[in-house]
């Protein structure tokens, strides 16, 4: 079995996800993804008609959307007809899922060339009636409408989720507003110190004018006095039909773990961010490298894929990262960065206690509270940031892991080579 190393990651700035107000709600959806993919192709310098595959990641997959945007996009950004493209869903976490399976097949023989990243844009999305923040009401694939899967897994909305799980761990809000502080602290500053530069293009119309250059959605004054002013978000759904004639979310919760009292909490300043983005990975094999000039950044070491509860939904990261560091043969210690997306405060907070880390190492650079979550863009995003992150220390192994949609989690170990 050969190695898979990346060679590039690049992401673009994430605009706030609302149609009109965000720079890059007016783009279409394979503008956005071919902008990531010619960033690739610019900076690399490879024939894109020795590309064997794209494979891209989309969870709102509706209207413009919908269909094969890998393809598309490849398209559209001016790559060879030669270089095919695919399309996937695992939710939040389809862009680490794609980066696994393009691994796979430079780490198997049967490819040389991969490209793996993904998008989302949550303003075309929520213009459509969809509620695609990983907490959307009856959002397609998550049992709603279906009765029968409803009442074997039942599976909730995902803020109500995260309700539920901070009560059943007893996490208070006054120690999630403090994640989320510290997470706008940590992005302010890596923003500030140019950390996300050499990842971060500029995204630009067709006569070269720069649409977007900068994050747009961080708040970096947000203080603990200032989150604790917030309503909670998800107490509107509690009692709400998860579908026409349907059980609330709260009786679905209810319904597996009948005792628990869920106290709302979560609200949009320890939830991840609505915003639009994409990304990207280049993946080749060590021969391939070599033979024509590519500096490998970064080793893929291990990935794995896991189930945990559907109705609680959140909690496969701790298992996820448990099953990669198996496959791997390395300890938790030997980790030196942890990216665990941020979708919402409990899920980092029961990561870091069920695994005993270091603070410190858990999203060094802040995460989607501050910086937003275009769903399926995020978890290449997560994969460019820590390998930024290991090159900036000079540390050796980073773990990468989020929680998605139907209670799953992917993961991924790097290593800094």
């Amino acid at each position: 079995m050969t190695d898979a190393y990346i060679i590039d990651a690049v992401r673009t700035p994430r605009s706030i996800g609302k149609m009109g107000k965000g720079a890059l709600s007016s783009m279409h959806p394979e503008h956005l993804s071919a902008a990531v993919l010619a960033a690739l192709r610019d900076r690399n310098g490879f024939d894109t008609a020795e590309v064997d595959d794209v494979i891209w990641g989309v969870s709102a997959a509706i209207g413009l959307q919908g269909g094969d945007i890998g393809r598309m996009a490849a398209l559209d950004a001016g790559y060879d007809i030669k270089a095919g493209g695919v399309t996937l869903n695992r939710f939040c976490g389809s862009s680490l899922t794609a980066t696994s399976l393009a691994s796979a097949m430079i780490m198997s023989g049967m490819a040389d060339l991969m490209i793996a990243g993904g998008m989302d844009m949550l303003s075309y999305a929520n213009a459509h009636g969809m509620k695609m923040r990983e907490a959307g009401v009856g959002s397609a694939g998550m049992g709603a409408g279906n009765p029968r899967l409803q009442a074997r897994h039942p599976q909730t909305n995902q803020g109500v989720a995260a309700d539920a799980i901070a009560a059943m761990e007893g996490i208070t809000r006054q120690e999630l507003e403090a994640l989320g502080v510290e997470s706008q602290r940590r992005a302010a500053r890596a923003i500030a110190e140019g950390r996300f530069d050499g990842s971060t293009i500029a995204v630009k119309d067709d006569e070269g004018r720069v649409i977007l250059d900068h994050e747009e959605y961080p708040r970096p004054d947000t203080t603990a006095e200032s989150l604790a002013q917030l309503k909670p978000a998800f107490e509107m759904f509690l009692d709400m039909p998860s579908a026409p004639g349907g059980k609330t979310f709260r009786e679905l919760v209810l319904q597996v773990y009948p005792q628990l009292d869920i106290k709302p909490i979560h609200h949009a300043g320890i939830s991840s961010g609505v915003v639009d983005g994409a990304s990207a990975i280049l993946l080749a094999s060590r021969d391939y490298a070599e033979r024509h000039g590519l500096k490998p950044r970064a080793r893929i070491v291990a990935m794995a894929e896991t189930g945990d509860c559907p109705t609680l939904m959140l909690n496969g990261p701790v298992p996820a990262a448990k099953k990669v560091l198996a496959k791997a043969g390395l300890t938790k210690d030997q980790i030196d960065i942890w990216e665990v997306n941020e979708a919402f405060a409990v899920v980092v907070e029961k990561f870091i206690r069920d695994l005993d880390l270091d603070r410190a190492k858990v999203n060094p650079n802040g995460g989607s509270i501050a910086l937003g979550h275009p769903i399926a863009g995020t978890g290449a995003i997560l994969i460019g940031t820590a390998l930024d992150e290991l090159e900036r220390t000079g540390g050796r192994y980073g773990l990468v892991t989020m929680c998605a949609a139907g209670g799953m989690a992917p993961a991924i170990v790097i290593e800094r080579v």
